[in-house]
């Protein structure tokens, strides 16, 4: 069997569904976990899926990742913009990575428009609100057939 894909999310996105509907959607994130588990399980595939506030908590799911995951899509939310130390962590992966956001940060604020993710990142998904996490799932399982 193969090694499951790694979902991982990261500040405030445990709050989706009530943080700023109007750009991050009305759905939560246990909506988006059934729904990446559904499109995972109808690929052959299987998740481990979690949200942190801590960056610190994050570098240590991508660390760990390294040896368990066949493939990690990431949603750094905030932490994107700001974070050198998840940047580094990510470019120790020798497995594809998705980099995930709910809504278009090339159309929103002028900092949103760059993270650091995307150095690592083998591709992106974005503007799709909660189907960009199924979107991600997906490319994810296709960068490991």
């Amino acid at each position: 069997m193969s090694k499951p894909i790694y979902v991982l999310s990261g500040p405030n996105l445990n709050l989706l569904g009530v943080r700023e509907p109007e750009i991050y959607g009305k759905q939560t994130l246990d909506d988006v976990r059934a729904a990446c588990e559904a499109r995972a399980a109808a690929l052959g595939r299987t998740l481990v899926f979690r949200q942190s506030n801590h960056e610190g908590e994050l570098i240590d799911w991508v660390q760990e990742a390294r040896e368990a995951a066949s493939a990690l899509v990431i949603n750094p939310a905030g932490y994107g913009h700001t974070s050198v130390a998840l940047l580094d962590a990510l470019k120790m992966l020798a497995i594809p990575i998705v980099e995930c956001h709910l809504s278009n940060p090339a159309a929103r604020e002028e900092f949103r428009r760059h993270t650091y993710v995307s150095l690592a990142a083998t591709g992106l998904v974005s503007g799709f609100g909660a189907r960009s996490y199924e979107l991600a799932v997906e490319a994810a399982a296709g960068l490991t057939a």
